[in-house]
């Protein structure tokens, strides 16, 4: 991916050496080349385009906002009750994440993520230890944790 990446830029600024431009229209006019240049050439090219990758990494932080404010408003909406109805639980689980990186990503999201704490994850990396401040079924909760984080997270690293 990152040969890729300084592959089209390299062409960009190629580019604007060729027509002694240095302008943003002459940058974005070479670095579109680039793309076509990169796409014409793609089999040569080991890994899949960044184009993908990059799409995953922005549907990602995308996730995250949306995650963050969703359960922002779930706890300030327990908080303000009147009479809090929560059933605060530890849940186990399971990953399909392998390498330090994606259980370590994984990890910090769910932390991030108001109402959600990581306390512990196993030493093989396949269980990770979540304190949820509201279960109401524990199946669903890690379908759920499951589904969003770690989906996208095997998408921006897989």
């Amino acid at each position: 991916m990152a040969m890729q990446i300084l592959l089209n830029l390299g062409i960009a600024l190629i580019w604007m050496f060729f027509h002694n431009s240095y302008s943003v229209g002459t940058f974005t006019i070479g670095y579109l080349i680039g793309i076509g240049l990169i796409l014409v050439l793609r089999r040569f090219i080991p890994g899949r385009l960044y184009f993908g990758k990059l799409f995953a990494i922005f549907k990602l932080i995308l996730m995250f906002i949306r995650e963050l404010i969703l359960s922002s408003l779930n706890v300030a909406k327990e908080i303000l009750r009147p009479r809090m109805i929560i059933r605060p639980g530890i849940i186990a689980v399971p990953t399909q994440l392998r390498t330090d990186i994606e259980v370590t990503l994984f990890a910090c999201l769910i932390t991030l993520t108001p109402g959600t704490l990581t306390l512990e994850i196993s030493p093989d990396n396949d269980v990770l230890y979540l304190h949820c401040i509201d279960i109401h079924d524990v199946q669903e909760s890690v379908d759920a944790i499951k589904n969003t984080f770690e989906k996208a997270i095997m998408e921006v690293s897989r």
